[in-house]
């Protein structure tokens, strides 16, 4: 579940976060940068489901592993 929130932060990290983050994904690098801060080290179990459920780190993640596997061989 996810929820609206609405902060209030300066010019410089407005546009900080515009620059190097990206329109469209800021919501998403402040709850990955905030998340191990405030969420309990018990819902571990949640995290990696939540992990597992997206396709695209998922999909990096396979890609990580077969370079390595690759530059093993030969």
């Amino acid at each position: 579940m996810q929820r609206k929130l609405t902060i209030t932060v300066s010019d410089e990290v407005y546009h900080g976060l515009y620059r190097h983050v990206g329109r469209g994904h800021i919501s998403r690098y402040v709850d990955e940068l905030l998340r191990p801060l405030v969420v309990a080290h018990d819902d571990r179990a949640a995290l990696y489901r939540e992990a597992a459920a997206d396709e695209e780190r998922e999909r990096e993640a396979m890609e990580w592993i077969e370079a390595d596997l690759d530059e093993g061989v030969g």
